[in-house]
């Protein structure tokens, strides 16, 4: 979906969430209302797995209106620079990160960057200006590392 119809469609949908049952967009949330459903552990916000779900299903199907989805062992450009037996840990590494890090700051960038920032919520804008600054100082040192492949 082009961008200037996918940016304003969850702009949309995070101006109704607020105005309609007051809740934050987030996949973190979600994520962790889904471990709830599968632990068998109750479930506070119904919409957010229906949300998930929706997530996984439109992939699903942006992936097959685009020939269909395609399986490898490939993750882009960083698995041309790393061999498999690096890759894996690194991809574990950066997923384990990740979901520390989204619960440590008590939202995921999604979470933060779409509708905390749009609240003017001062620890979502500390957070994506972290993820931010982050994401920047990794692509800056790979790509000195790796002498600009990545």
């Amino acid at each position: 979906m082009p961008w200037f119809i996918a940016g304003p469609a969850i702009g949309l949908l995070v101006v109704l969430l607020y105005a309609l049952v007051n809740r934050r967009l987030g996949v973190s949330g979600a994520y962790r209302q889904v471990r709830f459903l599968v632990l068998g552990q109750p479930i506070t916000e119904t919409w957010r797995v229906w949300f998930f779900g929706g997530l996984i299903a439109g992939s699903l199907l942006a992936a097959i209106l685009r020939g269909g989805p395609v399986f490898t062992l490939g993750y882009g450009n960083l698995a041309a620079v790393l061999p498999l037996a690096l890759l894996a840990p690194t991809l574990l590494t950066a997923g384990v990160l990740i979901g520390f890090g989204s619960r440590w700051a008590e939202g995921c960038t999604s979470g933060h960057g779409l509708t905390g920032v749009a609240s003017r919520s001062r620890g979502s804008l500390v957070s994506a200006m972290t993820f931010w600054l982050t994401a920047l100082a990794v692509t800056l040192s790979l790509h000195a590392l790796t002498g600009g492949v990545l």
